[in-house]
């Protein structure tokens, strides 16, 4: 008889957005690192936990199996996807071109209100250092980029970047782990956000290489690193932390 998992107050789910729900409190464990990569994602003990049936667990796992989080085994089930040194490079050298080429457009439309709201995005960025909080912070590092993007006014554009979100997400998340002090990620966008506001895009276009350049030489280097532990033994079910998930 497989072993149940023992329930470990996870927050009650409304009726609507079922799947959604269940969709981002698995990307929420991907990102902090409790559903690592490589490992399964048992429908049964995420559904038992939950107290859902089956049915959306596994239409959330196909869902994040579209943005490129998890990937199917036939007749094994879902994983999560493993951080290969491939798919980190396909993924920045494509986010380099478009956050060029947004960060320039920004810089010409860019109002005083506009600046204030990627300048108070940093503010954002530097609170949430102190909250010991690495998903809050990965999302708002994800949302001051993504800023840029609503300010570059360019649809086609934003959609690039929100096809690459979940992936970034899981990426961002793993450069949290590069600093020591939490506020240096907050820091890091400073130079990046004053190259805009001067507007001159060559040298956007140089903060833009930095700011990114170095993330994509770092998550390279923590990939290379972390690549044996591809190998360990799948668990056989999420580790959810007993104080609960926010959906």
């Amino acid at each position: 008889m497989r072993p149940m998992s023992l329930p470990v107050g996870l927050p009650a789910l409304a009726n609507s957005d079922l799947v959604g729900q269940i969709a981002r409190i698995l990307m929420q464990a991907i990102v902090q690192g409790r559903l690592p990569p490589g490992s399964k994602v048992v429908e049964a003990g995420v559904a038992r936990e939950l107290g859902v049936s089956r049915a959306p667990v596994r239409e959330a796992a196909r869902l994040l199996e579209k943005q490129g989080l998890l990937v199917a085994s036939p007749r094994r089930g879902f994983f999560v996807r493993k951080l290969e040194i491939r798919n980190i490079d396909e993924i920045y050298d494509l986010r380099l071109c478009i956050e060029r080429h947004a960060s320039v457009l920004a810089a010409r439309r860019l109002t005083p209100e506009s600046r204030d709201m990627l300048r108070r995005q940093i503010d954002v960025l530097h609170r949430t250092a102190d909250l010991d909080d690495p998903a809050r912070q990965v999302e708002e590092d994800y949302r001051f980029h993504r800023l840029i993007f609503e300010i570059a006014d360019n649809r086609r554009l934003l959609r690039l970047f929100d096809d690459l979100a979940a992936e970034l997400r899981m990426v961002i998340g793993l450069i949290g782990r590069l600093y020591d002090d939490p506020h240096e990620i907050a820091r890091t966008h400073e130079p990046l956000l004053a190259a805009i506001e001067a507007g001159h895009p060559e040298r956007i276009t140089a903060h833009v290489d930095y700011h990114i350049g170095h993330a994509w030489r770092e998550v390279g280097r923590l990939v290379r690193e972390l690549t044996p532990l591809g190998n360990a033994a799948e668990p056989s079910s999420i580790l959810f932390p007993t104080n609960g998930v926010s959906a």
